[in-house]
């Protein structure tokens, strides 16, 4: 027995299971997940195999020392990682992956905000560094010669092949599968495409492994869908129905042989054509201003003393109190995307800039375009992490402005941004220029004034800072507010601008938050918040509503995101677009699902909330659902989700407008060929009966 325990090899392995698998149990329960699950046994397994291999790697180091050295560079590096990943997960709002590595430069640019961001019990995770430490003091006279090699490369090989057929074991059997969860662990295993799940099944370190793997090797999963089309040929038409034409749709299926594009084809096709509702076209030939507000929460809507703009548009609003901006991997970026395009943006990815060559032939831009509006748009800032100007005009923005084609004054230095009202007034200047005559406009403007950091002084949270006073509010959260005065005086000036130009009356504005102020701890924001921001996704609630002077104000109670953004507003200016190629839905549907789905596909509505990441379900109501309903729940919304990303993987609307386009080109010359054949016929036959 004396002579096992002294045996070099096991000692390290037995020293690296128990620090690594102690360093996940730490993550897990700071984190909130669930230690006494299936998926902690699957982690223990994974780090026994991860162990495993490092014990004979550092075995074969001939000095004791080296040993040691390298089994602390190990512990150290684990703890690192998993306090990163608690770190990132709760500043960004997603856990760091290979496929986001370009929210890298964010987490860099505010480096202090970001170590700022970390509660103290992150650093729990070096507690293994720290016993191996005191273990080294304690026993620092004990060496670690060198195992025999060619024993300890048995006791890997037999350590290895008993935890990966348990691994394997853990993964495909049914019964260690919950049949709640949103993705089955198979898929997480290939894929790693939601990283929160992957985490709270495999782990940190097995997501880090997991994410390499997918990020050098990407591999797709196919998905069950129809493989036959629905007729809808024995629908009963109304005086509501949205009759559209599939005719040339079903003959591109016919011939698609892209797997993936015929895939997407089916599912697209198969989608509910939802019916028109009597707000469709109230705001036929009015102007249309977008507006996402940068880091706007719902701080402006519940002190209307300070932010009297806001409050004034509001009482001639649509003003939706349960709608999310779910943060995602370039939130700002990725959630201007949902809006404008009404996807899913791929969750690990900033999606807009990584196919920033994508064309979306029914975007917000282009459906408006088809109507015949001007179109453009703007953002106060340059593109130093986002490149706007493709992605705009691949969207089918007229034109694009940047700040410094809007000629308004900013600062590189980020804690000095451009002003939103200098903005909207060369915005009002834009339409001046642009908008002649009877014309009709539609722009889509992104913020920046109100962009963190909130921890430290700059010019415009030191602004209005003194508006605060006396209140006892933390100084981030004041500094925040200063920069939402800046938002709110930019509101006024455009409205100011809209109305001394005799157009208020014919424009609608819609405004949505693209994100809360992840710069400011949830602690902090729920010391002026009348809700927890720490519950339920919370955090993630910000203003939206939509604006016209002839709207009486109302409050509405649906759950909605941004991805309802386009529908919606597509319905109220009567345009012709195709409810079933987005994701999101005409809030004024009678068969809107009011639900808000978030980045790892958690869900909320009126009855509950569902995590994801966790396979919990929390209830608001004493309605309950049957898990076969949850079951039908999370299907659907994992399938919006996967077709989201498949659609802009494979630019699929690209492609099917140009497959449409040739069609109808060539229906045309057939039917003016055979106009043609008919009025020589008649020709021919008048002139015989001439004769």
């Amino acid at each position: 027995m004396k002579k096992i325990l002294n045996n070099s090899y096991l000692k390290i392995f037995l020293i690296l299971t128990f620090s690594l698998f102690t360093e996940e149990i730490i993550f897990r329960i700071i984190g909130d997940s669930h230690v006494f699950t299936f998926g902690s046994l699957r982690i223990f397994v994974e780090v026994v195999i991860i162990s495993g291999l490092l014990s004979f790697l550092i075995n074969l180091c001939k000095h004791s020392i080296a040993k040691k050295i390298l089994m602390g560079i190990v512990i150290l590096a684990g703890a690192f990682y998993t306090c990163f990943q608690l770190g990132f997960n709760s500043f960004i709002g997603v856990f760091a992956s290979l496929n986001a590595s370009s929210q890298l430069d964010e987490v860099k640019d505010y480096i202090k905000d970001f170590f700022a961001s970390f509660r103290p019990e992150y650093f729990l995770t070096v507690i293994p560094f720290v016993l191996y430490i005191i273990g080294l003091i304690i026993f620092r006279k004990k060496k670690l010669e060198r195992s025999k090699v060619w024993k300890t490369a048995v006791a890997t090989f037999a350590i290895e092949a008993i935890c990966i057929s348990l691994y394997a074991a853990s993964i495909l059997a049914p019964g260690l599968q919950n049949k709640l969860q949103l993705i089955s662990n198979k898929e997480l295993f290939v894929t790693a495409s939601n990283p929160s799940i992957t985490i709270d099944q495999y782990g940190t370190f097995g997501f880090l492994f997991l994410d390499l793997k997918a990020y050098l090797f990407p591999v797709e999963m196919d998905n069950n869908v129809v493989d036959e089309v629905i007729d809808r040929s024995n629908e009963e038409i109304t005086d509501n129905s949205r009759v559209i034409d599939d005719t040339f749709w079903k003959q591109v299926i016919e011939e698609e042989d892209n797997q993936a594009l015929k895939e997407i084809d089916t599912y697209l096709i198969n989608q509910e054509i939802t019916e028109k509702n009597d707000m469709t076209g109230i705001f036929k030939d009015k102007n249309v201003i977008f507006i996402l507000g940068e880091s706007v929460n719902d701080i402006m809507y519940e002190y209307p003393d300070y932010y009297p703009n806001f409050a004034k548009i509001l009482e001639h609003s649509y003003f939706y109190e349960n709608n999310y901006s779910p943060r995602n991997s370039c939130a700002t970026l990725n959630n201007e995307f949902s809006g404008m395009t009404s996807l899913y943006s791929i969750v690990n990815t900033c999606t807009a800039s990584t196919y920033k060559e994508n064309v979306y032939p029914y975007s917000i831009f282009n459906i408006f375009n088809n109507a015949g509006y001007v179109t453009f748009s703007a953002h106060d800032y340059t593109e130093a992490y986002y490149p706007r100007p493709t992605i705009h005009k691949n969207m089918g923005s007229g034109e694009y402005y940047n700040v410094q084609k809007l000629g308004i004054s900013y600062s590189n230095e980020y804690r000095n941004w451009a002003n939103d009202d200098e903005f909207f007034e060369s915005v009002l200047k834009i339409i001046d220029k642009k908008v002649t005559g009877d014309e009709h406009f539609m722009t889509w403007l992104t913020t920046v004034s109100s962009h963190q950091p909130y921890s430290q002084e700059s010019i415009q949270g030191d602004r209005y800072y003194s508006m605060t006073n006396g209140t006892g509010f933390p100084s981030d959260v004041r500094r925040y507010m200063s920069k939402l005065k800046i938002v709110d005086n930019a509101l006024g000036l455009l409205l100011d601008g809209l109305e001394e130009r005799g157009i208020l009356n014919d424009t609608v504005i819609v405004f949505y938050g693209d994100h809360y102020p992840y710069g400011i701890s949830k602690d902090n924001l729920n010391k002026v918040l009348s809700y927890n921001t720490k519950d339920d996704m919370n955090a993630e609630q910000v203003p939206f509503f939509i604006y016209n002077p002839s709207i009486e104000g109302v409050k509405k109670q649906e759950y909605t995101t941004y991805v309802n953004v386009l529908p919606t507003l597509a319905n109220m200016f009567g345009l012709e677009y195709d409810p079933r190629y987005y994701v999101g839905e005409d809030l004024f549907s009678k068969d809107y699902q009011s639900i808000v789905v978030f980045a790892d596909g958690s869900w909320k509505n009126e009855i509950a909330y569902y995590n994801a990441s966790k396979n919990d379900i929390k209830y608001y109501t004493d309605k309950e659902y049957t898990s076969d309903e949850i079951a039908e729940i999370n299907k659907k919304v994992q399938a919006k989700i996967n077709y989201s990303n498949k659609i802009v993987k494979n630019d699929y609307f690209n492609d099917l407008n140009n497959k449409l386009t040739s069609k109808k080109e060539v229906y045309d010359e057939l039917s003016e060929i055979m106009c043609l054949n008919s009025d020589i016929s008649k020709y021919v036959a008048n002139n015989n009966k001439t004769e």
